[in-house]
């Protein structure tokens, strides 16, 4: 039996026994309901108070026996409450400690600073693919819901250092800050920014000029949900075929066909070939949408004789076994 179901067996039995000390002294002593409970309660207390009224002779060994079982059952009450209550406390330190430790070995990961509807949505993206990533929230009952789902947090504010300490932002890849005040997001940027300066960090902006502000505090790159939202809908009508690829092609969204970019390793099989000498179109049937190259210009729709140098990113439309394939094979992990 588990220390709930305990706590609530020795409740149930404490009322049974202060019912039936109650019911004894009434007809033993004929007293008065309450007067009985009084003397049922201050018995099974054992502090010490005289009786009610004079006791009878049936009385003293009624009273008697409610003293030696009825102290045991508090007892026992008592014991299982300190039980449960040392044990959650206990269960709830080892789990955040643990925790902690899995933070403390995580090495270029993300930090997910908000677990609201956008926070909620890119954690999720994140676990598909997946990408090692932490959640710093202030609020309790969130907090309470990542547990439950099993993602890596830290409680607390963002915009402080300690809080970004504890998610390791030194040792970050990046940094996502999607609270919902762009004010908020304005100091959550200048903080990791101000701890680790090669940190890319992607930021939330919700009312209009507040993308300038967090580019001078330093954000990587700033994103409007609202204004990408409102984009989305208006082309849905004026070019519906285009969404509707767009959709198809999202990874995460469908099992055939995914858009996706790779980055090529300096040990790479494809370092200083052209696309028509590394066959990726015709053995692996993938069209080569774009090449990011490593100074950051974009080369849309390659043609064959185009290059391909450590470091840049391939973006690429295909099936999915094909592009894990060539992901391997970016890496250097196979030819």
């Amino acid at each position: 039996m588990d220390p709930v179901r305990h706590l609530r067996f020795s409740l149930v039995i404490l009322v049974v026994v202060v019912g039936f000390g109650t019911v004894g002294y009434s007809l033993i002593e004929d007293w008065p309901a309450f007067d009985a409970l009084y003397m049922t309660v201050i018995t099974l207390a054992t502090v010490g108070f005289r009786e009610v009224h004079d006791l009878s002779p049936g009385g003293k060994a009624f009273t008697m026996l409610l003293i030696v079982f009825g102290a045991g059952i508090i007892a026992y009450a008592i014991s299982n409450l300190i039980r449960l209550t040392v044990e959650g406390q206990l269960k709830q330190l080892l789990g955040r400690k643990k925790v902690e430790k899995q933070i403390a070995r995580l090495q270029e990961h993300y930090i997910v600073c908000g677990y609201g509807r956008i926070g909620t949505l890119v954690c999720r993206e994140f676990a598909l693919k997946p990408l090692p990533f932490v959640v710093v929230e202030k609020d309790a009952e969130l907090c309470e819901r990542l547990a439950e789902e099993g993602y890596l947090f830290v409680q607390g504010d963002a915009t402080d250092d300690s809080t970004l300490e504890a998610a390791g932002v030194r040792r970050a890849k990046g940094l996502i800050t999607a609270v919902t005040s762009d004010t908020e997001n304005v100091y959550i940027t200048l903080t990791a920014r101000g701890l680790n300066p090669n940190l890319f960090i992607l930021a939330r902006a919700g009312e209009e000029g507040s993308e300038l502000k967090l580019r001078r505090a330093g954000a990587s790159k700033v994103i409007s949900p609202y204004v990408i939202g409102a984009t989305r809908m208006a082309q849905a009508v004026l070019r519906p075929s285009v969404v509707d690829f767009i959709e198809i092609a999202a990874p995460g969204h469908n099992l055939e066909v995914q858009l996706e970019e790779l980055r090529i390793g300096t040990g790479s099989p494809l370092v200083g070939k052209t696309l028509l000498e590394s066959n990726l179109r015709r053995d692996m049937n993938l069209i080569i949408v774009g090449i990011k190259k490593a100074d950051g210009t974009m080369v849309f729709n390659p043609d064959s004789s185009t290059r391909m140098e450590a470091a840049d990113t391939l973006i690429v439309l295909g099936e999915n076994p094909a592009i894990q394939k060539l992901e391997a094979i970016a890496g250097g992990e196979g030819a």
